[in-house]
């Protein structure tokens, strides 16, 4: 059983775990998409390669989006075998809309990078972000899948995490180690994503890596669990991606006994996960487009833990609740109204809305606090509203951002 009830943070990101590595090229896929003459290497890093010594128990949430990339359907058929040892990303082609010639681009990135790495193109799972409607440069592609094979190294994690940005401004890495039967085991992950991001996943791609020894299927057990609690409760603009991936590979390097579900060391397992997901999905949060502000919704009191993921993420997601944040508005009546309609069950005169630890909504009605000490709060880089629904033990967090005229200029011109 699990000995530690702790974590130490590490830093790696997706190669803090053993037996992990990741190369990266500049291969000027961003630039040649919209048309523009590039030469690889030119530019920043847009392809990331990332590999393990070992076949991996994987598992995979996609994008509930009916359009869906080939990306996306890829990783779906190659998925099923559970032999996973290494993932390709191309960043500023989302590889979506583009016909027969999407799928069969998709699969000759896996085969080209399988061939590499002397692997099975099933083996290769395939990611990527960016322009919809457009087809893949694949020469460009194919010179950077043969620079970042041969430049996989351990410490590439933070690399491979600026690789795949589009418009990101920050890489988003997190990794911990914990232990297993006292057995050191390390999770680490990577993650992307900025703008068309809601709940359910959206364009997000975030991956997640384990040294940790599990049993065939275990990561298959637990994926939607984990994305419950973290990735689907971010919302940024509302809509979602053609392209969204969650991925938890696990490749036994640490040498534990293999983690089996319903165990306290599977328990212990797979929370670590959820950390390293949650932080990966604050800084996406943190990191929406145009983004001042990360918005922190807790909601307590809820009938269910389901009930009040949909009542965190209503309050998160809503458009007024965002502009309020940003003009630093403390008009609460927004967030009291976005619960009202989140399809949580709750009692007007048993709820409870406070913004940064202000009240400001109980028992029916709005209550008198200093304002000022309220908008004061809706300046600060993070605010936090709580609000306790009354009606039962369930509870969640959801994060969102302010909404801001940068976000518009963003999307405005993002294809020009």
């Amino acid at each position: 059983m699990a000995v530690s009830t702790g974590y130490r943070t590490l830093s790696g990101g997706v190669t803090a775990a053993r037996g992990w590595q990741a190369g990266v090229a500049a291969c000027g896929i961003k630039a040649l998409t919209a048309g523009a003459a590039a030469l690889p290497g030119e530019g920043r890093q847009d392809l990331a390669v990332v590999a393990s010594d070992t076949v991996c128990d994987a598992a995979g949430a996609f994008t509930t989006n009916r359009v869906k990339s080939a990306s996306v359907v890829i990783d779906q058929l190659h998925l099923r075998q559970n032999r996973v040892r290494a993932l390709v990303v191309v960043s500023g082609n989302a590889n979506a809309c583009t016909g027969a010639q999407g799928f069969r681009d998709a699969l000759q990135m896996a085969k080209l990078t399988a061939d590499r790495l002397d692997l099975e193109p099933s083996q290769v799972l395939v990611g990527s972000t960016g322009v919809i409607g457009r087809p893949l440069p694949m020469e460009a592609v194919k010179r950077g899948i043969a620079i970042a094979c041969a430049g996989l190294d351990p410490e590439g994690g933070r690399a491979a995490a600026r690789a795949i940005m589009t418009t990101d401004t920050v890489p988003k890495t997190h990794a911990l180690e914990l232990e297993l039967d006292g057995v050191p085991v390390r999770v680490g992950g990577m993650a992307k994503g900025s703008g068309m991001i809601h709940p359910q996943l959206a364009t997000m791609l975030a991956y997640i890596t384990t040294d940790a020894a599990v049993t065939p299927g275990w990561c298959a057990s637990v994926i939607r669990r984990i994305a419950d609690r973290s990735f689907n409760q971010v919302t940024v603009d509302g809509d979602s991606s053609t392209n969204d991936t969650f991925l938890l590979l696990a490749n036994g390097a640490a040498g534990n006994p293999p983690v089996e579900p319903g165990t306290p060391a599977a328990e212990r397992l797979e929370e670590a996960v959820v950390q390293v997901a949650r932080e990966l999905a604050r800084a996406i949060a943190r990191d929406g487009e145009g983004a001042t502000r990360l918005i922190t919704v807790r909601v307590t009191g809820a009938p269910d833990a389901a009930q009040a993921r949909l009542a965190a993420r209503a309050v998160a997601g809503s458009n007024l609740v965002k502009a309020a944040v940003h003009g630093g508005d403390p008009n609460w009546g927004r967030i009291v109204c976005a619960l009202g309609y989140s399809g949580a069950e709750l009692t007007l005169d048993r709820l409870t809305v406070a913004v940064a630890g202000l009240t400001v909504f109980a028992l029916g009605t709005g209550q008198d606090p200093d304002l000022e000490a309220v908008r004061r709060a809706f300046e600060q880089p993070e605010i936090v509203i709580e609000a306790d629904l009354g009606s039962g033990e369930g509870a969640a967090e959801a994060w969102g951002c302010d909404l801001s005229e940068e976000y518009v200029h963003i999307n405005a011109e993002y294809t020009t």
